[in-house]
């Protein structure tokens, strides 16, 4: 887990300039308590950043949910332990990603 700043917390392994400066701007209204929180599948979004948890304090931001929801984040448990894994795990990161589509939408052209 990354603090990005005092209200936004970041557990996103890869995260762009234009997501982080979305989820900052976001973070900074005075309604939203006590962080915003960007999960691992954080990417930017239309109005607010998708993969994002945001908490508020009497308020509510329809633009905030629906946009992307499910867009293709999941948790797979595995018998696998961090033991298991090398230190560096560039490799098993690139492996899953060749064999997991990405973009559930208009990029998604293979179904496995």
């Amino acid at each position: 887990m990354e603090q990005i700043t005092a209200r936004l917390m970041n557990w996103a392994s890869i995260l762009d300039g234009q997501t982080r400066a979305q989820a900052e701007t976001t973070a900074a209204m005075p309604f939203v308590f006590p962080h915003v929180a960007l999960m691992p599948d954080a990417h930017l979004g239309k109005s607010a950043t998708v993969g994002s948890v945001i908490p508020t304090l009497g308020a509510i931001i329809p633009a905030a949910i629906g946009v992307d929801i499910g867009c293709g984040m999941i948790a797979v448990r595995t018998q696998f332990t961090e033991d298991d894994l090398p230190p560096d795990r560039r490799a098993v990161r690139e492996l899953i990603e060749r064999a997991i589509p990405l973009s559930g939408g208009a990029r998604n052209t293979t179904i496995r």
